[in-house]
């Protein structure tokens, strides 16, 4: 049987190592963070580095910002989505 995990409510950060390592942050917060570790890869690696993957369940306006944002945003023609399937 599976294990029931209760659903989360709010971001997690992670502060330390190892799965005691989280903790409850803001949205901002997270948000930031997940930014800077974008922004790290990509000046680190170069936008090459960063693939984007969209889903055909989405809509066409989603799948259209997803490419946008990887294009305009991160400098990356790394696109694929499902919808050839």
């Amino acid at each position: 049987m599976a294990r029931a995990y209760p659903r989360l409510t709010q971001p997690l950060v992670r502060e330390a190592e190892g799965p005691n390592g989280l903790r409850p942050a803001t949205w901002d917060e997270a948000l930031d963070r997940a930014a800077a570790g974008l922004r790290r890869v990509v000046d680190r690696h170069g936008p090459r580095a960063f693939g984007l993957f969209s889903c055909s369940k989405s809509t066409n306006e989603t799948n259209f910002i997803a490419q946008k944002f990887a294009r305009s945003v991160i400098g990356s023609n790394n696109i694929d989505s499902c919808n050839r399937t």
